[in-house]
Order: structure tokens, then sequence, then C-alpha cells
């Protein structure tokens, strides 16, 4: 059974920095490119930052490029994403995904985990 447990998640006032976790498992992790994707309060799901497979390639919504950072650690089965400067506009659930491709392609999804809440404020 595949399992994307996150950890991490928190209140940050604007300008600090959390980094988030996702613990996999039920899966042979270093096959698959993996997504962090957010919904913040009332709006839809927004795609973060992206990873693929050995960890050479990432890429970022335009939003949090020089702010988040993704990694891998594929030894130990485990996904990151080090945000800085965070805004109020980061407030949101944060989820671990994992990709259907080792590469980075379209976007393409299939297992979600449960989310930890992100929130920025003063």
């Amino acid at each position: 059974e595949v399992q994307l447990v996150e950890s991490g998640g928190g209140l940050v006032q604007p300008g600090g920095s959390l980094r988030l976790s996702c613990a996999a498992s039920g899966f042979t992790f270093d096959d698959y490119a993996m997504t962090w994707v957010r919904q913040a309060p009332g709006k839809g799901l927004e795609w973060v930052a992206r990873i693929n497979w050995n960890g050479a390639n990432t890429d970022y919504t335009d939003s949090v490029k020089g702010r988040f950072t993704i990694s891998r650690d594929n030894a130990r089965n485990t996904l990151s994403l080090q945000m800085n400067s965070l805004r109020s506009e980061d407030t949101a659930v944060y989820y671990c995904t994992k990709d259907k491709d080792r590469r980075l392609r379209g976007l393409a999804m299939d297992y979600w985990g449960k989310g930890t809440l992100v929130s920025v404020s003063a």
C-alpha cells in the first residue's frame, strides 16, 4: 500500500522558514518523480515544486522560485520542501504527491498524502 505522510507544517511569521518532509512507503521511491501541491483556503489546487526520480531536475511555480527548494533522499525514501521568506499567500495545506512517471512530464499524480497545514501570519 502506497503511503505518503507529510510533516513539518505549522504557524510561522512572514519572512520565516519551514521545512516540510514526506515519508514515502509502499512503492519503489526512486522510480518516480514527486510533486508538492498546495491548496490555499478557498482556492484550488496549485502545484508548487517538482523533482525527478534522481533529484537532478526540479521545477517550481513562479511564485516560489528563489524561496523554496525541493529535494529528495532516495536512501531514506524522503521528500523535502525547504520554504524560506514565507509570505501570507503561502498559507495553505501542502500535499506530497507521487507522480506516475520518473521524469518531469505533464502533471500526473496518482497518490496523495493527507497534507500538512502551513500558516503564515503575524
